[in-house]
């Protein structure tokens, strides 16, 4: 039992499409997403450094990287399905620890079992690692969301996504890096202007002014 399984798996997540059934100017796949998340990651892991904040940077990298790599089992969920309930949200989660770790026990060499089985399972938590990961999650769902809007999307949902994840990132604000990001990089964003654009200012505002 090598390895096999493993790496030529990974080829699945180049064919996975991010928010499937809707209609998008640019699709993206699941190892795209991956490897963006993971340089928004490493962006605000800088932040956090700089504000003297200690990073074990080899759990960030291997929980940016990872985050996603069990959808080669089920697939990416809708968004909206994925969030509609936490009790559904947990199901799914336990589906996805149960294929991992079967696939672990099953593809995964004896030696590296436990090295797997930690980066094929949830990455966000309470860790200064976790909450990069979640905040870094939500701002490349952030940019999706919003590269289809600025081309003119009716797809509902884009706009639904630009604004849970501006709420989630605005959730994490007590985090340097999100203090940073919302200072330095999110007025960049909305100064840009299409039509439709001040709709997302408003989004923001309502949003960011709301405590």
């Amino acid at each position: 039992m090598g390895m096999h399984q493993y790496l030529s798996g990974l080829n699945e997540l180049e064919m996975i499409t991010r928010a499937p059934g809707y209609f998008k100017y640019q699709p993206h796949s699941v190892a795209a997403h991956s490897w963006k998340v993971t340089e928004a990651a490493q962006f605000l892991g800088d932040i956090e450094e700089q504000a003297g904040n200690e990073i074990d940077w080899r759990m960030l990298y291997e929980k940016a990287l990872n985050h996603d790599i069990t959808e080669r089992f089920i697939g990416d969920i809708r968004t909206p399905v994925k969030y509609a309930s936490a009790t559904l949200r947990q199901m799914l989660a336990d589906v996805e620890d149960s294929l991992s770790d079967n696939f672990v026990k099953t593809e995964i060499p004896t030696e590296l079992q436990a090295v797997y089985k930690r980066r094929l399972h949830e990455g966000k938590d309470d860790t200064l690692e976790g909450r990069i990961l979640s905040v870094a999650d939500k701002v490349d769902l952030l940019y999706e969301a919003y590269g289809e809007l600025q081309k003119g999307n009716p797809e509902p949902v884009f706009l639904e996504i630009y604004k849970e994840s501006l709420a989630t990132i605005f959730a994490f604000r007590d985090m340097p890096s999100v203090a940073y990001f919302i200072k330095e990089v999110l007025p960049e964003l909305l100064a840009e202007q299409f039509p439709g654009s001040e709709q997302l200012q408003r989004i923001y505002i309502g949003i960011f002014n709301s405590k």
